[in-house]
């Protein structure tokens, strides 16, 4: 986008119409500067991952509202809306949000007067009562008055500073929606983990009690003479199992970390939430991607990207009103009397009204080098919203592709886990035959093991990938839920 310019001149076509808005108290008719109005950006009709591979489920139902609910895991359910409540992070910018509410608050109140109210009292004298011979000349006087200031936004800089803090405040209000999602999916991949943690370690518990029967069996065929199982068979087949539970015991410190973790994503300290052990996974949601264009109002990082041109295209106009003339109204009312008795009598009554412009012919360059910045934080702006954009294209994509191909490999892992069991299955047999040595049962069982693990691994990938894609999707949120700060 070329950057505009010409904003800073001062010209009769834009000096006549608002010092006729002042004289008919039609200010709202008067605003120098842009308008605003959201640049487009290139959007594909359809997602490039989508095509020839279709989820299982119709494509118009976004998810909305408790999405992880999906997911079908009671921990996940009893902890997500402790997130938006005491997560840290959330709390952070729910201030922040409430500061830029704050701000728009500050400048509304310029549009308006100032009224102020002035009381003195005074006591004096001149000459000494003892010289004079008199009681004293001592003399009492007041004054009790009202003041009020007015400066008439006449070229809108006030009302363009309403529309940048009020544009501010909704994109501050998408970043504490766009936080709380990104804290909530968090949470949600971290319950993930922990429970590939307690997968992991009924895995373990598995593989030791398997390789436990197995050096039973190898001690019980070199005890017999058979001539597969030689001493060194029974090494190897302890040293095995002996890993195994060396192995068990490390994933404790995964599982630990995770807790520590999830404790404190909802605001609290490690020692204070205890999760028990469970072998049950959360459900694979199947969530439907909708159509690109739809992430334009769907993720919250673009609201907040798009409000924060429109604030930057409003800060233009406020530099752009620096050129023009300041005019401000002052008026004064009240009474006066020396002495005091009787101050608030008609006849004390004072009052003045007057009005004043200003105007700065010289600055040497400072307000066009302001417009100019301000300009250049506007184009800053749109090349954030167009990347921010973009950026939330791609990263549904990968989502995308991402849960297609480990679909793929999801399948093709659990035959080979079938396999590997059975293979397993036979070579204990065979080694208990005597037809094959123990090296074919090690091997066996740790192609078994290690597509079991492999098998976890993906199944905790798609979980996370698909949590992943429900926030890139922007988790049921729309930007039609911000608030306008201006009504």
């Amino acid at each position: 986008m070329e950057p505009r310019s010409g904003y800073g001149k001062l010209n009769k076509s834009t000096v006549k119409p608002c010092l006729i808005a002042v004289l008919t108290g039609m200010l709202s008719a008067c605003l120098v500067g842009p308008d605003y109005h959201r640049p487009a950006v290139p959007v594909a009709a359809g997602y490039k991952e989508l095509a020839g591979w279709t989820a299982a489920t119709p494509a118009d139902a976004a998810p909305k509202g408790e999405w992880w609910t999906d997911f079908h895991d009671p921990l996940i359910d009893q902890l997500e809306p402790m997130v938006a409540v005491s997560n840290q992070t959330v709390r952070q910018n729910f201030a922040n949000y409430q500061q830029a509410l704050a701000e728009v608050k500050v400048a509304r109140s310029e549009l308006f007067p100032t009224i102020g109210l002035t009381g003195s009292a005074t006591r004096s004298g001149a000459g000494s009562a003892a010289a004079s011979g008199t009681t004293g000349n001592a003399v009492n006087s007041g004054v009790l008055e009202g003041t009020a200031s007015w400066t008439l936004d006449v070229w809108g800089q006030v009302r363009r500073l309403m529309q940048q803090n009020a544009a501010t405040a909704q994109a501050d209000e998408a970043i504490l929606a766009n936080a709380t999602l990104s804290e909530q999916a968090l949470l949600a991949t971290t319950v993930i983990e922990l429970r590939l943690s307690d997968a992991d370690i009924d895995l373990g518990r598995q593989t030791v009690d398997a390789f436990r029967v197995t050096l039973a069996i190898v001690e019980k065929q070199a005890a017999a003479g058979v001539t597969s199982a030689p001493p060194s068979a029974v090494i190897t087949a302890r040293v095995a199992l002996e890993t195994a539970q060396a192995n068990l015991i490390s994933f404790g410190i995964a599982r630990a970390q995770f807790a520590h973790a999830i404790a404190v994503l909802v605001g609290k300290n490690p020692e204070e939430l205890d999760i028990a052990d469970s072998t049950d996974m959360p459900t694979l949601p199947a969530v439907p991607a909708g159509v690109p264009s739809t992430l334009l109002q769907r993720r919250p990082d673009i609201a907040a990207a798009e409000r924060n041109m429109a604030s930057q295209n409003a800060a233009v106009g406020v530099a752009v009103a620096a050129y023009y003339p300041t005019l401000s109204l002052s008026g004064t009312a009240g009474f006066t009397q020396t002495p005091l008795a009787g101050l608030l009598h008609a006849a004390n009554h004072v009052w003045s009204i007057g009005a004043n412009g200003t105007e700065t012919v010289f600055d040497f360059g400072k307000r066009h080098a302001q417009v100019e910045a301000a300009q250049a934080a506007y184009e800053a702006a749109v090349a954030s919203y167009r990347g921010t954009v973009l950026a939330a294209f791609e990263a549904v994509e990968n989502d995308l592709s991402g849960l297609r191909i480990l679909a793929e490999q999801a399948v093709a892992l659990e035959i080979a886990v079938r396999d590997a069991t059975r293979g397993t299955q036979i070579a204990l047999a065979e080694f208990q035959a005597g037809t094959v040595d123990y090296t074919t049962v090690a091997a066996a069982q740790q192609i078994q093991l290690a597509d079991q693990q492999s098998a976890l691994s993906v199944q905790e990938s798609r979980l996370v990938d698909a949590v992943s894609l429900i926030a890139d999707l922007g988790g049921g949120w729309s930007d039609d839920k911000l608030h306008d700060p201006l009504k």
